[in-house]
């Protein structure tokens, strides 16, 4: 036996150490944010936040207060649907399986787009959360139709036309999720008062946001804003729409950030926002399927007609197919049209091999690619002139020039103040939310720069 006193320093000791143990545990747990919201910007170009003239003070602010990044590559082509799934995988597309906005139909286009998550050939953010018991809630975010979120209302439109309510209602989790955000803060949503044309689907997808984060208080939030993108193709990069797009889009984010806020967590609760491309002003585009016809190997019809070869257009660029992936006859009667074609036509693209096109990881299934010059992209048309008139702005080039590079900020927990970063990639956007969220997803493809971590 003890003596009394020792044996009292001894149980003191013994609960002393129960207590640094806990609290070391818990040490251990605690992630750096109990709250991640992941905002994509279509068409999201770092001047936005760089450059005062924009009308931008929430993303500017952030962008001074916490991580941002003077340029970030995107995925080939530089659309949106490969490009938020690299995204919500950090992986590139040729291993996410997502290679364009709509998928490559042999017997014609029938206008679908790459929308449920099924599609997706490689675990996903929102299935790391789920796993690792935590919730997640999204809001317009492409391919995400049946994907394991809790609160979700995905994109997607029905072959009868773009815009219309109730194809995302039928496909949101939970039901009835759609219907609540109307009563409680939406009110009635239709094709006036939720519309791509108009601002004040920026407003509302904000308040669905916020709506959610304040009343359920998921771990992960992802939500797509289209304002931008919709004005820059129809005005280019420096409109007047699109000055009035980035403000309201700024706005909406401001919304969220009100409502973490009000819901008391708002020290807990990281920003990141992102995009998937830029834009580039454009004045011509250039028809490759025409060459295709006259040369017999595709027909002027919508299935294709007869056909051998067929380019895909996926935005500015052209990805081009084989009816018979292994009719190398065919491969090399399309590059010998290309070489012969004059030096006024050549000079206005160049061809992206398949050994290019493995580097960067695009579409396995695509022969080769062209990518055009800036000013310039391909169209699908199959008749007329080949090279016809063209306005606005686009995406879709190879990434390897500024004006088609994304942006990405990071504000809030777990964000080092000011950091700035010259440049990183799409894919490494993945691997911030898994620090800051610590998930046990393995992202082999996704850099975290340890320069951000606070």
């Amino acid at each position: 036996m003890y003596p009394t006193f020792l044996s009292k320093k001894i149980n003191l000791l013994i609960l002393l150490s129960i207590a640094l143990g806990n609290h070391f545990v818990l040490a251990q747990n605690a992630k750096p944010a109990e709250h991640v919201v992941l905002i994509s910007i279509d068409g999201f170009r770092p001047n936005f936040y760089l450059e005062e003239k924009w009308p931008a003070p929430n993303l500017q602010t952030m962008a001074k207060e916490g991580a941002r990044s003077l340029g970030v590559t995107g995925v080939f082509p530089s659309v949106t649907y490969p490009s938020h799934t690299t995204v919500i995988t950090g992986t590139m597309p040729d291993k996410h399986g997502i290679y364009y906005n709509a998928p490559f139909e042999p017997e014609g286009q029938t206008g679908r787009w790459y929308w449920e998550n099924e599609l997706i050939q490689v675990p996903t953010l929102w299935e790391a959360v789920r796993n690792d018991g935590m919730t997640s809630a999204s809001f317009l975010w492409p391919v995400s139709v049946n994907a394991p979120i809790d609160y979700n209302l995905p994109e997607f439109w029905s072959l009868e036309g773009y815009g219309r309510i109730e194809p995302m209602r039928e496909m949101e989790t939970p039901k009835g999720l759609l219907a609540e955000m109307e009563l409680n803060v939406l009110g009635k949503l239709n094709e006036k008062t939720f519309n791509g044309d108009y601002l004040n689907r920026e407003d509302r997808i904000g308040d669905m946001a916020g709506y959610i984060l304040e009343t359920y208080k998921p771990n992960f939030i992802t939500l797509h804003l289209i304002a931008t993108d919709h004005f820059q193709h129809s005005e280019g990069r420096d409109g007047p729409m699109v000055h009035k797009s980035i403000a309201a889009t700024d706005r909406a984010i401001g919304k969220i950030m009100e409502a973490a806020e009000r819901a008391g967590v708002l020290d807990k609760t990281t920003f990141i926002i992102t995009g998937d491309h830029g834009f580039v002003n454009i004045h011509s585009a250039l028809s490759p399927n025409i060459w295709l016809v006259e040369a017999g190997l595709m027909e002027n019809k919508d299935d294709r007609g007869n056909w051998k070869a067929a380019f895909h257009t996926s935005g500015a660029s052209a990805f081009l197919h084989l009816k018979d992936k292994n009719d190398t006859q065919t491969a090399a009667q399309v590059k010998k049209i290309l070489a012969d074609l004059p030096e006024n036509i050549k000079k206005l693209f160049r061809v992206v091999n398949r050994e290019e096109l493995d580097e960067v990881g695009a579409d396995p299934n695509a022969v080769l690619a062209l990518a055009p010059i800036q000013g310039i992209s391909f169209s699908s048309s199959t008749d007329g002139d080949t090279l016809k008139p063209a306005k606005g702005g686009t995406h879709g080039y190879f990434p390897d020039f500024d004006e088609i590079e994304t942006g990405f900020i990071a504000w809030g927990a777990g964000i080092r103040e000011n950091v700035e970063i010259q440049e990183m990639g799409l894919v490494d956007v993945a691997s911030v939310v898994k620090y800051l969220l610590d998930l046990s997803i393995e992202l082999p493809e996704s850099t975290l720069y340890p320069g951000i971590k606070k």
